[in-house]
């Protein structure tokens, strides 16, 4: 964890400072930690009304784009009909 050699305290005082330290510093540290998490899951509050357009359209070509691929592929693996070849006997080229 820490490569830091193990301090010595001398009296409670020391460990109410050393305490209070490391208090500030996991504050500071949650601070950052929230204004990361903002920034990547809360949209900024700048956006106009074409970004936002642009996006909705964005969004939606993707949902669409992947709408008709899982369609392609259910047709080809699963949707369609079957053709079976009739067995042709002996007498095949009579029967059509």
């Amino acid at each position: 964890m820490n490569d830091t050699p193990l301090q010595t305290y001398r009296s409670l005082e020391d460990i109410r400072m050393r305490k209070e330290m490391l208090r500030r510093e996991l504050q500071k540290d949650n601070g950052q930690i929230k204004g990361a998490w903002n920034g990547l899951f809360h949209s900024e509050k700048d956006a106009t009304p074409s970004k936002r357009m642009s996006g909705f359209m964005s969004t939606g070509a993707g949902v669409m784009d992947g709408i008709i691929l899982g369609w392609k592929l259910y047709r080809k693996f699963y949707g369609g009909k079957k053709k079976r070849k009739k067995k042709s006997g002996m007498l095949g080229f009579l029967r059509k």
